[in-house]
């Protein structure tokens, strides 16, 4: 498409395409404008470093400056007639500047004799014919110059085809577009990236590791502008794998800040202030967090205040001494009465997980750009003080409001959790230790970009099952926790639970994976919504906005099974996770195009089939710490007493083991059983569902529930 911010005038249009209609289309295309550096993608550049392209018509004329290095800087200015005119352009100075670290230099007083050319649609060539000399005297030479804008992308290869040069690895620069689009010189896809070190202790590394995740939150309120890597044990395992994404497919140039000082010193233009927390009252910092997204402040503890100072920040807020021995129930009920009102009512982030004198707050950046409440609140009902105040807070949210992050390992259940959240009709989204949203969600996918998943079933296709055991495999907990990035991969048909809400949260995360699939990888559809909830704690009415929310998420992102989960009751041993026929019916009625639902997390007990398109549960859940021969009798033992064939099992795989594991357990199953792919098992299982029907059974519903 046309770009109108770099559109020529009419009359520099028509002049050019009467003169030069090479250069004219090469401006069609965007070619023109200024463009700098990717390092990380290019030809290293010894002693200048870097280079910036300035192209642009001037009449008939290409003019092209190539500027190496900034302070201690080459520049190479040159106007060009194009369509293979020969321009002679005097050579003044010796620098040979793509290699000044070779014993090489241009002959002063000699000629540079330059033909322009189009390459394609997207390209411009340069022919030049000039004398290099070396320490053996004077030699002629020739180089083509290759400069070609990549379709839809403001991304420029600059390549060097040399005639001396005949080995090794070609010359080539990768070059993005210049403007500044912040308001503070940044230009489009510049950003930082920093570097955190595995200690959450409050004694330990956590107050800078807190520094850093607020300066990226409040940052980040003005664009992607600061990504963070995380240790390489953190929960989200593609935290590198993604940077390498934006870096090298969407064409971020990120300066790495590698103390608080340099970040604060780079930075600073978007904080307002700093809000100093107390690390005797380990809540303090999570009230901190709610009034940095307020502020635009950094928290910090109280050995950072003069760094604050120095920079001329101002203290928005002082918790030292404010919080001491009270507990969470009143710090939160002072930070509501104190903030609440303030606060994003779509948003709302749950900072717990680990707890004493450990935090590993991952999420606090999307809090603190989204303005969002913080809090650990006990979702228990016998925590009465606690779950009374989170009940009223999720009450004031908007209907199907987004809760970030995770209940607190310390003080309730994550059913507990999910529980209270679902009775309001809100959706949750884990973990606490999610990174870098505050980034990821301002990086669309790339321009016409199209999810496509791997589907196995044609539309109308008959597939008829034989008489054996069919096996199929989901990975628990989503696709950034776990075996994605682990062996094996692509080895088996293997389903994954892909995150629904990435498709307006991150889009170019879901993008990431897309691209990354093999065949084998099959995506689908959870957790019960448009995120994690228990269907039937959620309001009937509210429940079917929910479900025509995922539909359309699942249409976005080609997904044609979903999955559901409750445990609302319970989990599947000491509670009821089965769906009453109620509410399968609205996911039936909600999701027409559904080829298929799956259900649980551990086993779980509700099946039926409706015009050929199943509702399947768990059989196996396959945890990490299982025995492989184990587990491998157990599946066996399951089909003894489950005789009748076909047999239909579907196993839910724990997202710490890896595809190579399971699949050693799969081999050693004997040629009775067939791993498929899951859309294949359920087309089959839909055509001869050999399991009963069966739905929640109110007599297994636990008193307490």
């Amino acid at each position: 498409m046309y770009n109108t911010r770099l559109r020529p005038s009419i009359l520099l249009a028509l002049l050019i395409f009467q003169l030069v209609p090479g250069v004219l289309f090469a401006l069609q295309k965007g070619l023109d404008g200024s463009w700098k550096l990717i390092p990380e993608r290019s030809t290293d550049i010894d002693l200048y470093g870097t280079l910036s392209i300035d192209i642009r018509a001037e009449g008939p004329r290409l003019v092209l400056i190539r500027t190496w290095g900034t302070g201690r800087s080459f520049r190479d200015s040159l106007s060009l007639a194009v369509g293979g005119t020969v321009n002679r352009i005097p050579v003044n100075k010796r620098v040979f500047p793509s290699n000044v670290f070779m014993g090489l230099a241009m002959q002063a007083g000699t000629t540079r004799e330059i033909k322009a050319y189009r390459t394609g649609d997207t390209g411009i060539k340069l022919e030049e014919s000039f004398r290099i000399r070396g320490s053996q005297g004077e030699v002629p030479a020739n180089a083509n110059h290759l400069f070609t804008i990549a379709p839809d992308q403001d991304i420029l290869t600059y390549e060097i085809q040399r005639s001396t040069r005949t080995s090794g690895p070609p010359v080539k620069f990768v070059l993005s577009r210049a403007g500044a689009s912040d308001g503070y010189g940044l230009s489009k896809n510049d950003a930082y990236v920093i570097r955190l070190e595995d200690n959450w202790e409050i004694d330990g590394k956590l107050p800078l590791q807190a520094f850093y995740i607020s300066l990226q939150g409040v940052v980040n309120k003005n664009g992607p502008l600061v990504y963070i890597l995380y240790p390489d044990n953190w929960p989200f395992t593609y935290v590198q794998s993604v940077y390498g994404f934006y870096r090298d497919t969407r064409h971020y140039t990120f300066r790495e800040l590698r103390t608080p000082e340099a970040a604060l010193g780079a930075l600073k233009k978007y904080v307002n202030g700093y809000v100093v927390w107390d690390k005797n009252v380990r809540t303090s910092l999570i009230v901190a967090f709610t009034v940095a997204g307020l502020e635009k402040a950094v928290v910090v503890g109280e050995e950072m205040i003069p760094m604050m100072e120095k920079a001329g920040l101002k203290k928005v807020e002082d918790f030292r001494g404010k919080f001491t021995g009270q507990n969470d129930a009143q710090i939160y009920a002072w930070a509501y009465k104190q903030y609440w009102d303030r606060c994003n009512k779509e948003y709302i982030i749950w900072l717990g997980g680990e707890h004493g004198r450990i935090m590993k707050p991952g999420v606090a950046d999307w809090g603190i750009c989204k303005g969002a409440f913080f809090n650990d609140l006990s979702c228990r009902r016998s925590d009465t003080t606690e779950y009374a105040l989170a009940d009223k807070i999720l009450s004031e949210m908007k209907p199907m409001s987004m809760v970030m992050g995770w209940h607190s390992y310390a003080k309730d259940l994550e059913r507990e959790y999910v529980r209270l959240t679902s009775t309001h009709g809100h959706r949750v989204e884990g973990l606490h230790t999610l990174p870098n949203l505050s980034f990821s969600a301002q990086v669309p996918a790339s321009p016409g970009f199209v999810y496509k998943n791997n589907h196995n079933v044609r539309p109308g296709q008959n597939l008829v099952p034989s008489k054996k055991v069919y096996i199929t495999c989901i990975q628990t907990d989503g696709i950034g926790l776990g075996a994605w990035l682990k062996p094996g991969r692509g080895e088996i048909p293997y389903a994954w639970e892909v995150l629904m809400n990435y498709t307006w949260m991150a889009p170019a995360m879901a993008e990431y994976f897309y691209t990354m699939a093999t065949p084998n990888d099959y995506f689908i559809g959870c957790l019960s919504g448009p995120g994690y909830l228990y269907p039937k704690a959620v309001p009937p009415d509210t429940m079917r906005q929910l479900i025509a929310l995922a539909r359309e998420q699942m249409k976005i992102l080609d997904l044609k099974v979903f999955e559901t989960m409750d445990y609302s009751e319970g989990a599947t041993v000491e509670g009821n996770s089965d769906l009453p026929r109620d509410i399968i019916d609205l996911y039936y009625e909600g999701m027409p195009e559904a080829v298929g639902f799956v259900n649980g997390y551990a086993p779980s007990y509700t099946f039926t089939v409706r015009d050929g398109k199943p509702f399947v549960s768990y059989d196996y859940y396959l945890s990490p710490e299982r025995p492989e021969g184990d587990a491998v009798a157990d599946l066996q033992e399951l089909a003894r007493i489950n005789a009748r064939r076909p047999y239909f099992l579907l196993v839910h795989i724990r997202e710490s083991s890896d595809i190579k594991r399971v699949k050693g357990i799969l081999d050693k199953l004997g040629p009775e059983f067939e791993v498929v792919p899951l859309d294949v098992f359920l087309l089959m299982a839909g055509k001869e569902p050999t399991f009963k029907e069966r739905f929640r059974d109110p007599a297994e519903v636990p008193s307490s529930h």
